[in-house]
């Protein structure tokens, strides 16, 4: 089963309060703004600050 989309629509970043996406394997949530990535575990999204862990911010060139 998937992350529902209606759940994706309300999250936030608990951070920086911006908007979260799905990473390409689908496996966690992105915070474009401060970059923080957090995992899903069962679908559950593990939304906590101490737990998440930092990716580098796409680029333009990256599609």
């Amino acid at each position: 089963m998937a992350l529902d989309p209606k759940l994706l629509e309300i999250l936030a970043c608990p951070v920086c309060k911006t908007e979260v996406h799905l990473t390409a394997g689908g496996d966690s949530l992105k915070c474009d703004k401060c970059t923080r990535v957090y995992r899903i575990e069962d679908d559950i999204p593990i939304m906590l600050i101490e737990e998440a862990t930092f990716d580098p911010p796409r680029t333009s060139s990256e599609s």
